[in-house]
């Protein structure tokens, strides 16, 4: 059964999700893709859930400059091959950038890029799993679940010299 949380943040919202096998979801304020209310299971107050309260609190650290990487469960639903762009996208570093046509590549066929960019733009764990780290080819702000805003904030908290009138690369 699923159990969800609200709780603030510097980008407003957000709304974690935790099912027995781990962390399903965080979702932002105007989050394509979310889901009803209904679906997202079980109100409860965040430390009612050990998954909940552990996001919570690695989120806060995270906004406050001070986590890098996250150590929680992660159960998201998706089909084998968003799962290895999941995965994927875990393994980019930090402050670091990466291309749809780079994680193609990783996975190992660069022709895969914009099935890539389907698999992020589908990613419900957002800012643990870091799709806010991938970028058009072009090393443009595209697409992203919670708006450019939010993706933008994201990337400049990881790296502040990054503004939105610099190149990203």
């Amino acid at each position: 059964m699923n159990t969800y949380t609200v709780f603030d943040s510097p980008i407003g919202p957000l709304t974690a999700v935790a099912n027995d096998a781990g962390l399903a979801a965080v979702y932002m304020a105007e989050h394509r893709r979310r889901p009803g209310w209904e679906a997202l299971g079980e109100r409860v107050d965040t430390s009612a859930s050990p998954v909940l309260a552990a996001t919570a609190r690695q989120l806060g650290e995270y906004f406050a400059g001070s986590r890098r990487e996250f150590s929680l469960r992660l159960a998201p639903a998706g089909n084998p091959f968003q799962h290895r762009v999941w995965d994927a996208l875990g393994q980019i570093p930090y402050g670091e950038l990466r291309t749809y046509g780079d994680i193609a590549e990783l996975l190992g066929d660069r022709s895969l890029a914009q099935a890539v960019g389907s698999a992020n733009g589908r990613n419900p764990i957002s800012i643990i799993v870091p799709c806010h780290r991938v970028v058009g080819a072009d090393g443009s702000l595209v697409g992203y679940a919670g708006g450019l805003g939010r993706k933008q904030f994201l990337l400049e908290l990881e790296n502040p010299s990054r503004t939105h009138t610099e190149a990203l690369f």
